[in-house]
């Protein structure tokens, strides 16, 4: 039941550049750049979760603004926010479907692999500098595999799914592992 409100600041971009420019340690231009075109200001029209905002422009901030700002949060406090009542039913069915998911379930198996094969690579003495990109290598495999997982592009080890004993999800996550322990071994072995 807390209160929720937010203060938007609008200010040119120039202006911030400036003000920026300013500082004992100012960042570079083009961070603030990347800033101005990732920030969004308050849209009551589309996140009515953003109805307790106020816009002022933050260059020439008045004595009017500041009564706005105590009005803004004095409706806050007037009315806190309502907790979603949890529908546990609708919250266990969730939780199974996604225990059920084949993709859910390739991916929890992939990172444990991925994390058992990090340590192994440490534990092999890897190069700080060389665990990070093998970190990123496995990931990108990772994010491929599962990829493909979703779209069905997995029938590359014919051979292994061909078997009719054999589990394809099981057969998927040991290729997987394979191709993980190959991407380790260019980093073991050079």
């Amino acid at each position: 039941s807390l209160s929720f409100c937010q203060l938007f600041l609008e200010c040119p971009l120039e202006c911030c550049l400036q003000r920026n420019r300013l500082r004992s340690h100012p960042l570079p231009d083009q961070t603030i750049c990347l800033m101005a075109t990732k920030i969004e200001k308050p849209d009551l029209k589309k996140n009515a979760w953003e109805r307790n905002s106020l816009v002022l422009k933050s260059f020439d901030c008045t004595s009017e603004d500041n009564e706005q700002i105590i009005s803004l949060l004095a409706t806050a406090l007037e009315n806190p926010v309502k907790q979603n009542e949890e529908n546990t039913e609708q919250k266990e069915a969730d939780r199974a479907l996604c225990a059920a998911s084949t993709a859910h379930q390739a991916d929890q198996t992939c990172r444990r692999i991925i994390s058992q094969t990090m340590k192994e690579a440490k534990d092999k003495n890897v190069l700080p500098s060389e665990m990070k990109s093998l970190a990123e290598e496995l990931n990108k495999l990772k994010a491929q595999f599962l990829e493909d997982l979703r779209q069905g592009n997995n029938l590359k080890n014919q051979v292994c799914i061909q078997n009719e004993y054999s589990d394809p999800a099981t057969s998927e996550i040991s290729s997987f592992q394979q191709e993980a322990t190959n991407v380790v071994n260019k980093y073991i072995f050079k």
